[in-house]
This record gives C-alpha cells, sequence and structure tokens, in this order.
C-alpha cells in the first residue's frame, strides 16, 4: 500500500498587543513602559496545527486560543522557541483548552524556562504585570534530535544559542521554507539587548548567520509590527540594528545618549522601551 503524500503545510500569524507595564520606570519623556508586540505562529496542513510561541497573558492567551479554534484544525502541538516567559507563559491554559497537545521545547530553553516559571516571575514578571499571567508551570519536554512530523511534513528544532536570552531555537518547516525565528529576528520593532552584555549581541550576530545559513523563503519575527511581512531580509536588518548598537555602545555613552541615538536611527520602530531598559543596564549612567 502506498504511503499518502505529506499535505502542503501554511502558516498564519497572530500578533498580540503589548501590555502596559506596573511600576514608577518611565521612558525619558515620561511615557509608559509597554511590553512588545508578540508574534504567535500557526503551522497547519489540512487537519493538524503547530503553535508556536503562546503569549504570556490570560487575555492574550484567550485570543490566541479562540484564533486557534477558528482555524478548526486539531492542535497537536506547541513550541517555545526560547525562554522568556512572554514566549510561552500561556502554554498551560491552552492545554487544558486542547487537551492531547504536545509541548515541546530544547533541553536549554526547557532550563531557563524553569527559571523564568520561579525567580524570574517573582522577581521581574509578576511585579510588571501584576494579576495578569496564569499559573505557568513547565510542560514542555525535549523535543526530539530528529524534530517531528506534522501531516508527513518534517518539523525542526534548529539551536541557535544566545540571542536575546541564552539557550535559543529556530523551528524550520523546510517544506516551505519557512523559519519561525522568535527572538533571533524582529521584524519592526526595537530590540531587546538588555541581556547582551559581556559578548552576548556579537554571539547574535552569529545565531542569525546560522539562520541565514538555511536560506529560509520566510522569516517569522518573535516581535514584529503586524503591518510588515515577513521577508528573509528582516534577518539582514536585526543584523544591522545589533553593529549599530554594538558601535554605540563601544563609545560609551550614557543611556540617555544611547537612547536618543539609537531610537534617532530608527524612529519607525515599535516599542523604544527595551532600548532605554537596555541602555540603563548595559551602561549604568
Amino acid at each position: 500500500m502506498t504511503a499518502s503524500a505529506p499535505s502542503s503545510l501554511e502558516y498564519e500569524t497572530f500578533v498580540s498587543d503589548g501590555t502596559p507595564r506596573a511600576g514608577e520606570e518611565r521612558l525619558p519623556n515620561g511615557d509608559r513602559l509597554v511590553s512588545s508586540p508578540l508574534t504567535s505562529t500557526l503551522i497547519f496542513g489540512e487537519e493538524d496545527a503547530v503553535l508556536v510561541d503562546p503569549p504570556f497573558t490570560r487575555e492574550q492567551t484567550e485570543q490566541v486560543g479562540d484564533w486557534v479554534e477558528r482555524s478548526d484544525r486539531r492542535l497537536t502541538h506547541i513550541y517555545s522557541t526560547h525562554g522568556h516567559g512572554d514566549h510561552w507563559f500561556g502554554t498551560a491554559e491552552l492545554v487544558k483548552r486542547f487537551p492531547g497537545t504536545t509541548v515541546y521545547a530544547t533541553r536549554g530553553t526547557i532550563e531557563v524556562m524553569h527559571q523564568q516559571a520561579t525567580d524570574g516571575r517573582e522577581q521581574m514578571w509578576d511585579k510588571r504585570f501584576p494579576g495578569l499571567i496564569p499559573d505557568s508551570p513547565v510542560l514542555a519536554q525535549p523535543i526530539p534530535a530528529d524534530g517531528f512530523q506534522l501531516e508527513r511534513n518534517l518539523i525542526q528544532a534548529v539551536e541557535v544559542g544566545h540571542t536575546d536570552t541564552d539557550e535559543t531555537s529556530v523551528l524550520h518547516v523546510p517544506s516551505i521554507g519557512l523559519i519561525v525565528a522568535g527572538d533571533v529576528a524582529y521584524n519592526g520593532v526595537h530590540q531587546y539587548l538588555l541581556e547582551g552584555g559581556d559578548g552576548g549581541l556579537q554571539k547574535w550576530l552569529g545565531a542569525i548567520d546560522r539562520v541565514a545559513a538555511l536560506e529560509p523563503r520566510t522569516v517569522v519575527a518573535g516581535h514584529k509590527n503586524k503591518d510588515l511581512p515577513d521577508d528573509p531580509a528582516i534577518l539582514d536588518r536585526t543584523r544591522q540594528y545589533l553593529l549599530n548598537a554594538i558601535r554605540l555602545l563601544d563609545e560609551n555613552p550614557t543611556a540617555h545618549e544611547f537612547f536618543d541615538r539609537m531610537t534617532g536611527l530608527y524612529p519607525d520602530l515599535l516599542n523604544p522601551g527595551p532600548v532605554w531598559y537596555g541602555a540603563v543596564g548595559l551602561l549604568g549612567k
């Protein structure tokens, strides 16, 4: 008996709007800090689907769940590209809604998830977004080394190391040339640089090179302007942003000077908050 041919896969994205942060910290002009817009990606065939990077608040998670339900596909897997809580805290709520879903991440990402679920929540997430985040047990199991199948199409994790945090990955769908890049790439949004000290930004450049070597036809950024296409050119734009940040940091400016120069170079990017608290954290002045 002849095996059935793979289904032709497609993908769609849902971009959750940023959420205002609690606390007294403000941008230099006095504006309140807001989280960056967050991309969740649904990869689907005729019957089944994989969700990449669930959001983190109850409201966002409910909206993404409604979106998945409207797809009229069976959610078989959830995958998180890295351990930052905004890319997975809603997972348990979605598993309750879609029972039987298998949750995957890389081993390194799972280690970061455990830190984010305990100390990270207590020290940061619940202070900045009090009462908004659901319970976040770590449900992820290590993704098989050879990936998994979605309607006879191979889905693979590619580990890329440090990007805007440690132990990150992308999800590769070779049959359609798709890379769901998590925070390896940004698209129309200011980049999170705070964890880029001690050579972290340089390591991020290497991660971009590893993704580019896969020659993707489509690249979905973990944080994106919903009006922009998922063009592989965002890899080059993310790289250039990092090169500019490295150059300016090497000049040892004040945090205000760095903020003004980066936002001056990129006046059209969304959410300058990460530029400000990244500058304060890296420059300390």
